[in-house]
């Protein structure tokens, strides 16, 4: 198969799949309100397809209660948690080591909640050299911020009965409006709720990925910050290790990834408080954000490997055409 053929052909999928399954708008389909579990799991799991459930979290003690900073330190009061820092807010990313490109990792820093939360406000501004966001993941809601789990549903009761069991890990994210996420996929299901201030998605279905031009880079790591001058150096992961990840930024798109270019805009949605978005494993999604009146963005987001041998079948049966 000669390369304009291929490409041909990729085209013609990724409109296919817009065409048949996936809609032919970049709006992600929004819902007034949850759906009822059967008409998830047909019209949104089944088909791997990302909705948006307005309100779905209004009902959460969270909403209200993390509104203040007050109520989040008593109930953290003596909890230690984990704050990745950067120098620009663009953690597990491609950035310029010396003359070549890497994959760097935060530098990770245990610290009082207090402090945490300090930081990651403060380092929102501008001026900051360094940008602190919390994002341990690993369940982390359950584990770090367990004095904070009563305050949202332990599952998501529609799609716990659609997905057939509860989530795998709850996780907590608290960033300011500089954190930035870049395209990746997870292989897992995943329901992001919103309790403050708001993120900007930007996605891309699994038909797509040769648009991101996914390469192999080596791992570094942010090390030896420094908290006074906001200082952070970069060092190369030893031994090597290689990771695969996406090198279009779709912010600024260069003109060197005609495929990227060529094809369909990116669906895209904004989830706003008390929000719900459905993601399906391993489509692609580029995240940014606004921050509240108090300069933070909050979110919880429930994760589920069910469905992983679904999106891996459908996967492998796509990019074997290729």
């Amino acid at each position: 198969m000669t390369m304009a053929v291929e490409e041909e052909t990729m085209i013609c999928l990724w409109k296919e799949a817009r065409d048949l399954s996936l809609g032919t708008t970049p709006h992600v389909e929004r819902l007034d309100h949850p759906p009822p579990s059967l008409r998830f799991l047909r019209e949104y799991v089944s088909s791997s397809k990302p909705c948006v459930i307005s309100g779905g979290a209004l009902h959460w003690p969270a909403i209200s209660r993390w509104s203040s900073d007050s109520y989040l330190s008593h109930a953290m009061s003596g909890h230690t948690v984990s704050v990745h820092h950067t120098p620009d807010g663009k953690a597990d990313s491609v950035t310029p080591i010396g003359d070549d490109l890497c994959f760097a990792s935060a530098f990770v820093k245990q610290m009082d909640f207090d402090e945490a939360l300090a930081r990651i406000i403060s380092s929102g501004d501008p001026s900051s050299p360094f940008v602190a966001y919390a994002q341990e993941q690993n369940d982390c809601l359950r584990s770090e911020y367990s004095s904070l789990f009563d305050d949202v549903e332990p599952d998501i009761p529609w799609a716990t009965e659609a997905l057939g069991c509860e989530p795998e890990a709850v996780n907590l994210w608290i960033g300011n409006g500089r954190s930035e996420t870049s395209f990746h996929k997870d292989h897992y299901e995943n329901l992001y709720a919103v309790v403050s201030g708001e993120k900007h998605f930007l996605l891309l279905p699994p038909t797509e990925q040769h648009r991101l031009y996914v390469r192999h880079f080596p791992s570094a790591q942010y090390t030896h910050f420094n908290p006074e001058t906001g200082e952070l150096k970069l060092e190369m992961e030893q031994p090597e290790r290689l990771v695969p990840w996406c090198t279009v930024d779709p912010v600024n798109p260069s003109s060197s990834f005609p495929l990227y270019c060529k094809g369909p805009k990116p669906f895209h949605c904004t989830v706003k408080a008390g929000d719900i978005l459905y993601l399906p494993s391993m489509w692609f999604h580029h995240v940014k954000q606004t921050p509240d009146c108090s300069g933070r963005v909050i979110a919880v987001n429930y994760c589920n490997i069910l469905y992983q041998y679904k999106s891996n079948h459908v996967f492998r049966h796509v990019t074997a055409c290729f």
